[in-house]
């Protein structure tokens, strides 16, 4: 028997769990399919910009956020070679006004037990393995992989809120075709007994790639970093058998000292972490029928962390602009007319909103992963170290989409 739903949400990560928090609130059905088991560990910089913070009150973690998160990152600096530059961030308005950092196997757990909590219907451990069907008649395959077992979900609206290394089925062939020597990898691995101040957020150049280091939670240090495919295939043929990560971290220990420095007396905890390739830019437009928020709609260069801000902000504008249409969005004889014109307006709205940051993205990513603009941007910054502060704030790191804001005030 195939179990029907308003709505049907993949990926369970903070836009997925947010989305179907926010739409089982207004009554909506919601299943929420996510393929990996919580908690698990993330390649993520695992900041949480100041501007979220109210966000997180809306869907009941804001205390529980609060608890467990590392301190207040007051302050940002840019490393590259033996230099580092250190800036004020800029404050966000209100009480809180600088983000903080959390785990994503923390923070991943709590959003999505939160919109189970609503009423979300969580499938958890599936894999979506196909979407069928039109609006107002979706069909959704998925597939529980420890077990074999396979079931048909029906919902009359679709959102896809997965990671950018996780598309959805039609789109798998397409992504692998795209791939490049310039393609971008991720990594990230978790640190104990570091010397990095708590209220500093790194961010590191060096050639081919870039990075960021923040303390988080229970004192973790988490290392992140981007390194272009073909800086990578350089670094493990000169370490023939080590693992990708650990090439990774050798080259950041040898050519940026601040990463030296910071890791001289820690331990590592686990194995490096590694995704990819990562595929920056806009997909909110795509001629599916799927809405799309997060990284499914358009990702940008982890360079800024406003991974989880456009996640979460993209969530509340979407829920924002359908989930007080539900009769129209889901009713066999009007949801094709209703949800063309909703991801229209959806998709107008979210490049107003988000594409800035994208492109502020891209600059700071191409500069700091080149050596010769990086070199030639370099002495500007040591001698203004204000840049950094207004980098920060052209990325948006203290602004919150109106729309979320509206609806926030709706929910008080």
């Amino acid at each position: 028997m195939t179990a029907t739903f308003d709505a049907a949400v993949i990926g369970a990560g903070p836009a997925g769990s947010a989305i179907a928090t926010l739409l089982a609130r207004a009554g909506w059905s919601v299943a929420l399919v996510e393929q990996q088991p919580f908690p698990r560990r993330k390649v993520c910089g695992e900041c949480v910009a100041a501007s979220n913070l109210a966000l997180l009150d809306a869907l009941g973690i804001g205390a529980a956020f609060a608890a467990r998160a590392g301190a207040e990152l007051r302050r940002v600096a840019l490393m590259r070679g033996d230099e580092t530059v250190v800036a004020p961030l800029p404050a966000a308005s209100g009480v809180r006004r600088f983000g903080r950092a959390l785990g994503r196997d923390h923070f991943d757990t709590l959003l999505a037990e939160a919109a189970e909590a609503a009423g979300a219907m969580r499938w958890q451990p599936w894999a979506l393995r196909a979407i069928s069907g039109c609006a107002g008649r979706f069909v959704l395959r998925i597939r529980r992989d420890e077990t074999g077992e396979e079931r048909e979900l029906g919902a009359a609206l679709v959102v896809a809120a997965h990671g950018s290394w996780q598309p959805l089925p039609s789109e798998r062939a397409a992504r692998r075709d795209m791939r490049s020597r310039g393609d971008l990898f991720a990594f990230k691995a978790n640190f104990r007994g570091t010397t990095l101040a708590a209220d500093l957020l790194p961010v590191l150049s060096f050639s081919g790639g870039y990075g960021g280091m923040v303390v988080a939670d229970d004192g973790v240090l988490t290392l992140a970093g981007c390194l272009r495919a073909d800086r990578l295939r350089q670094l493990r043929a000169a370490h023939p058998g080590w693992r990708a990560g650990d090439a990774f971290e050798a080259m950041l220990r040898s050519e940026c000292r601040g990463v030296a420095d910071a890791l001289a007396a820690a331990t590592r905890e686990g194995a490096w972490l590694a995704s990819g390739p990562l595929c920056p830019g806009v997909r909110v437009d795509a001629d599916d029928g799927v809405f799309r928020i997060g990284n499914a709609a358009g990702e940008a260069h982890p360079i800024v962390g406003e991974g989880i801000s456009m996640a979460l902000q993209s969530a509340f504008v979407l829920a924002a602009q359908i989930a007080s249409a539900h009769a129209a969005l889901t009713a066999p004889t009007s949801a094709a007319a209703a949800q063309r014109a909703a991801q229209r307006a959806h998709a107008r709205l979210w490049r107003r909103r988000f594409a800035r940051r994208l492109a502020v993205a891209a600059a700071f990513a191409h500069v700091a992963m080149r050596p010769a603009p990086a070199a030639a941007a370099w002495p500007f910054v040591r001698r203004w170290p204000a840049i950094l502060t207004a980098g920060a704030r052209w990325s948006d790191k203290t602004r919150c989409a109106p729309e979320a804001a509206l609806l926030l005030a709706a929910l008080a």
